[in-house]
């Protein structure tokens, strides 16, 4: 899930300034964590530690205030009876990305998936957002190349990914919609040549930067690694909580300690429709 932070910290200042350029500083003046990075963590949080999962995106969420969260997220937040709202908005993908590290097999990395993105995000295409976004980081985790990548996704998923990232860059706008952000994303990752190109890639079609970034960063790590400079350089940002949750997810995922009855609701033979 490293990458996916490196994408939105690298991508936090060009989300309302967009740049249409792969040439740029890679860690900006005044670049910060933005609400995918916290999401991220309390999704790691609640894998490895059996939470509750709409508590603990709402603890982080107060925790950590003023970091662009959406207007329906952060109402949904505030409510004691917290509903998901049917959104298909983008945030069920950007904080997915550690799902896909703690899965044992693709049936489990689609309904932890699910099960991540429905609390808020319980329309078929926020689902299918996240879903796709994880099971795209298995796939690289697991050693698939780009080609079996995109074809696998098209299939299962039906999204677009026959354009090259410079064919998005002439006409992509900004988009919070899963729709519209998590094929771009994907495609950035696999025309990449390696992790920090990848998140050029993204930062470089423009639309929701950080957002884009964070989830071409998590497909990204698990297809190149991330490289030790820009490992340390992320870790930086972060506070000590943070790197605590890393840290022990990291430990989890090397154990394949996850109490996996715990944390799904729904049968793990998922269709990922």
């Amino acid at each position: 899930m490293l990458g996916a932070i490196t994408g939105d910290i690298v991508g936090s200042i060009y989300e309302f300034n967009n740049l249409k350029s792969k040439e740029f500083p890679f860690f900006g003046a005044k670049c910060r964590f933005t609400d995918d990075t916290v999401l991220t963590v309390a999704i790691a949080d609640w894998l490895t530690c059996n939470l509750d999962l709409e508590n603990t995106l709402a603890h982080y969420t107060f925790k950590y205030p003023g970091r662009s969260y959406g207007g329906m997220y952060s109402e949904w937040a505030k409510q004691w009876d917290r509903q998901p709202y049917n959104s298909f908005g983008n945030g069920s993908a950007m904080r997915v990305s550690a799902v896909a590290w703690i899965a044992k097999d693709l049936d489990e990395v689609l309904a932890l998936a699910k099960a991540s993105a429905e609390v808020t995000h319980s329309h078929p295409e926020g689902i299918k957002g996240a879903q796709a976004t994880a099971t795209a980081i298995w796939m690289a985790k697991e050693g698939a190349d780009a080609l079996t990548m995109r074809q696998a996704i098209t299939d299962r998923f039906d999204y677009d990914l026959s354009e090259t990232v410079d064919d998005i860059r002439e006409w992509y706008y900004f988009n919070e919609t899963c729709q519209k952000t998590v094929p771009q994303a994907i495609t950035c990752a696999l025309e990449a040549t390696d992790f920090e190109d990848a998140i050029r890639n993204a930062i470089s079609i423009g639309g929701d930067s950080d957002t884009v970034a964070a989830i071409t960063g998590g497909i990204a790590e698990a297809m190149f690694g991330v490289p030790t400079d820009i490992k340390r350089k992320t870790l930086s940002y972060l506070p000590q909580e943070f790197l605590e949750v890393i840290e022990r997810f990291a430990l989890c995922v090397e154990r394949n300690a996850v109490n996996y009855e715990a944390l799904l609701p729904i049968p793990s033979s998922s269709d990922g429709n």
